[in-house]
C-alpha cells in the first residue's frame, strides 16, 4: 500500500545499503515470559543495542550519507532529548564532519556525556525539546550548518525504516508490531516499509499518557511532526497510550525476565502489549528503541515497579510500647515469609497514645498475593495496619 507522502520502499532500500556495516542488524529475541503474560508469542527487537543504544544512529547516518561537500564542511546541528543527539554526533564523527547538538537543560547526563563523548558539542538550553529545537534552527542559519531533524525528515525517516525490513527476514510470520510515537520518525518508517512490504500486518503506535513529563523521556514531546503525522495516519491501524505505571513495569520485566536494558521510550511497546491495549492477532514484534536510560532513573524505576507488581510492600501499624511487642510483630512477619528491608519506629514526635509505638516496615514479598496474605494474616492477630505502598 503506497501511502502519499514520506519516503519510498526503493529509498529506504538504499538508506539500508548506507547502512551496511555501520550501524548494526539488531537481533530479535523471543520471549517465553512475555508470551505466557500476553498469551500470545511476543518477539522483541533490540534496538536498545544498536550503535549508541538506539534506533536514531539509522536515521542519522542515512542523512549525513546524503550531504554535498559543502555541507559536510559547514557541519551539522541537531536538536535531541538526548538519542538522536548522540546518534548524530556518533555519525558525524564516523563521517569527518564537526557536530552541534541542543538539548534539553535537564536532559539525563546518560545521553549527554556521550553525545560529548563521541565528538560532538553539546549545548544545552531551555526547559524543553521545543525550545532546545528551536535554538537549533536559529544556530543552523546564523552558521550555515545543515540542521539535522530527528524526525520531519525523510533521509531521517529511510533510515529508521530499515528496521522494517530486517524484521520481516527475522520473524517469519507476525501479525502485530507494537512501536513507539515521539516525534513519529521511527513509526513513520517502520510503518512504510511494512505497509510495502507485509500489507496485512496490524501496525500500533503507542505514546506515553503525559507526555509532557514521563519516564519516557526519548519520547516526551508535545506532538508528533507535520510530515510523519500525516504518514502516521495513512498507516497506522491504531494509537494507544500507556502509563508511567505501566512503563515501569514493562522496564523492569525486561530487566529481570529479558536481561534488557530499556529506556522509558523503549519499554512503551512492552507496556502496550502486557496492559492488552495493543488489540489484534497471532505473533506481535515489540520495538525496543532504546536503551539509554538514567542509572538514578532506572533505580527509581525498579524500585516503583517492583512496588506495584506487590514485589515491595510498605505498611504502618501502632504497637504497645513495652518490651517484646516488636520482636512479637516480626515474629508474625517471618511466619508468612516476608523479608524485612527496613524498619522504622517512633515513639517520640507522633500524634500516638503515651503507651503506644508506631512502626513503619518495608517488606520484600514475591507478588501481590503474598502481600494480601501477609495483611489479612496480621489483622487476624488484631494489628491496625495501614498500607502505604
Amino acid at each position: 500500500m503506497a501511502t502519499k507522502t514520506g519516503p519510498r520502499l526503493s529509498e529506504i532500500k538504499e538508506a539500508r545499503s548506507r547502512l551496511e556495516g555501520v550501524a548494526r542488524m539488531t537481533p530479535v529475541y523471543g520471549t517465553e515470559t512475555l508470551s505466557k503474560k500476553v498469551g500470545r508469542p511476543v518477539w522483541l527487537k533490540a534496538e536498545n543495542l544498536q550503535r549508541t543504544g538506539s534506533f536514531k544512529v539509522r536515521g542519522a547516518v542515512n542523512k549525513l550519507a546524503t550531504l554535498s561537500e559543502g555541507e559536510r564542511r559547514a557541519g551539522v546541528v541537531a536538536a535531541s532529548a538526548g538519542n538522536h543527539g548522540q546518534a548524530v554526533a556518533w555519525a558525524a564523527r564516523e563521517a569527518g564532519v564537526k557536530a552541534t547538538i541542543f538539548m534539553p537543560q535537564d536532559a539525563p547526563m546518560a545521553k549527554v556525556e556521550p553525545t560529548k563523548n563521541y565528538g560532538g558539542r553539546a549545548e544545552l538550553t531551555g526547559g524543553s525539546f521545543e525550545e532546545a529545537l528551536q535554538a537549533a534552527l536559529a544556530y543552523a542559519e546564523s552558521s550555515g550548518a545543515t540542521f539535522v531533524h530527528p524526525y520531519e525528515d525523510e533521509k531521517v525517516i529511510a533510515g529508521q525504516g530499515t528496521i522494517g525490513l530486517e524484521l520481516v527476514e527475522q520473524v517469519r510470520e507476525f501479525g502485530t508490531v507494537v512501536i513507539p510515537i515521539g516525534g513519529g520518525g521511527l513509526s513513520s518508517g517502520i510503518s512504510l516499509a511494512l505497509r510495502e512490504v507485509k500489507p496485512k500486518v496490524r501496525i500500533v503506535g503507542v505514546q506515553a499518557e503525559t507526555a509532557a513529563w514521563t519516564i519516557a523521556d526519548g519520547i516526551a514531546v508535545k506532538e508528533v511532526g507535520q510530515q510523519t503525522g500525516a504518514i502516521l495516519d495513512d498507516v497506522l491501524d491504531d494509537v494507544v497510550k500507556v502509563s508511567d505505571d505501566e512503563i515501569s513495569r514493562a522496564i523492569l520485566l525486561l530487566l529481570e525476565r529479558s536481561k534488557l536494558v530499556v529506556e522509558g521510550a523503549g519499554a512503551v511497546a512492552v507496556a502496550a502489549l502486557l496492559s492488552d491495549k495493543a488489540g489484534g492477532e497471532g505473533p506481535a514484534v515489540a520495538i525496543l528503541s532504546g536503551g539509554n536510560i538514567d542509572p538514578t532513573v532506572l533505580i527509581s524505576v525498579m524500585r516503583h515497579g517492583l512496588t506495584t507488581a506487590g514485589r515491595y510492600l510498605v505498611l504502618r501499624t501502632r504497637l504497645q510500647d513495652r518490651p517484646g511487642e516488636l520482636i512479637k510483630l516480626l515474629n508474625s512477619v517471618a511466619g508468612e515469609r516476608a523479608n524485612v528491608l527496613s524498619i522504622e519506629h517512633h515513639r517520640e514526635g507522633m500524634d500516638v497514645p503515651v503507651s503506644e509505638s508506631e512502626v513503619e516496615l518495608t517488606l520484600a514479598m514475591r507478588d501481590e498475593h503474598h502481600c494480601s496474605v501477609l495483611l489479612e494474616s496480621l489483622r487476624s492477630l488484631g494489628y491496625r495496619l495501614e498500607r502505604l505502598r
